[in-house]
């Protein structure tokens, strides 16, 4: 049997057991393409990512992520995960000080910085490759109060009313009134199924305003049926659509803007995102998601 060497991480968090867990596979050119998805779903976690030799030599790796559903075109909390495992390794960027590395993803190369400081968690910001692309209208107020098990007052509408917004992934952005409605949300998959699944944007990323961290923080749930995770604790590809979704609403027209969101606490596994959003007359020129990682297990797997 051949074996292949495996990193989990724990990813937008500083300490262990928290954040969202990702198995990253660094040497993935043996595995048997029918096995990626079936080995996913052997460590069950939101996401796993599988490293291949890059087609620039100048990048770093070329990654292919999947969820226990299907592989997808992009993700966020896999790509700080791969990129801090990649540079732990010592086969991308620096453990000492800040370095910049590229991973060509299913969107395309997706810029990434590195920093490491001593006595910290490693972090890493990606540049999204793909801008904010806003989708058509969102169901009614009523119809998603319907499918999250609140009321329609708890959905806040005009000026900041449901939005889809895609860099690379759709996710539907919804504005929850409260973090007391946010923790009251339950998604009725079969009310689900028949609304919303077959939509631009079928998963659905919740915020509410959380003024206990200041006026540019958020508290954040992200439900992500259509991929077979019923929540998710961390979702850097949703906090990239929301970055946009909030420099859309944001009134400045040049400058760079920055938030940060706390997900996954609902679950019992809390994460700390940081998001920016440039802006050059009035149009987003670019997105960053940023955040630590701790490496919690290597290990092998043993192929059939």
């Amino acid at each position: 049997m051949a074996e292949v060497r495996y990193l989990t991480f724990d990813v937008f968090t500083d300490h262990a057991f928290g954040g969202n867990q990702l198995a990253v596979f660094p040497d993935a050119a043996e595995i048997p393409d029918d096995q990626l998805l079936t080995i996913t779903r052997e460590f069950n976690y939101s996401e796993t990512t599988f490293c291949y030799p890059p087609e620039n030599p100048a990048h770093a790796a070329r990654v292919r992520i999947f969820t226990p559903g299907s592989e997808i075109p992009f993700a966020g909390h896999p790509t700080v995960g791969t990129a801090i495992a990649l540079a732990l390794l010592g086969r991308a960027g620096s453990t000492d000080g800040e370095s910049k590395i590229v991973l060509e993803e299913g969107v395309g190369p997706v810029p990434v910085t590195l920093r490491f400081t001593a006595g910290e968690a490693p972090f890493a910001q990606f540049s999204v490759a793909k801008l904010p692309e806003f989708g058509p209208p969102a169901p009614s107020r009523g119809k998603l109060a319907e499918i999250l098990s609140i009321d329609t007052e708890d959905i806040l509408g005009a000026p900041m009313s449901p939005q889809g917004v895609s860099c690379g992934l759709p996710f539907l952005i919804v504005p929850v009134r409260s973090v007391e409605a946010l923790g009251r949300a339950r998604v009725r998959i079969d009310v689900w199924e028949q609304t919303l699944k077959a939509s631009w944007a079928s998963e659905l990323f919740l915020f509410a305003p959380d003024a206990e961290g200041g006026p540019n923080h958020y508290r954040a749930r992200c439900f992500v049926p259509g991929l077979s995770v019923p929540e998710d604790p961390a979702t850097g590809s949703a906090n990239a659509c929301f970055a946009g979704y909030l420099a859309s609403k944001n009134m400045i027209a040049s400058g760079t803007l920055s938030w940060t969101v706390d997900q996954g606490v609902e679950m019992g596994r809390p994460s700390r995102l940081e998001i920016e959003a440039d802006k050059l007359d009035g149009a987003i020129t670019a997105v960053r998601v940023g955040g630590q990682a701790v490496h919690m297990m290597s290990g092998t797997l043993q192929l059939p």
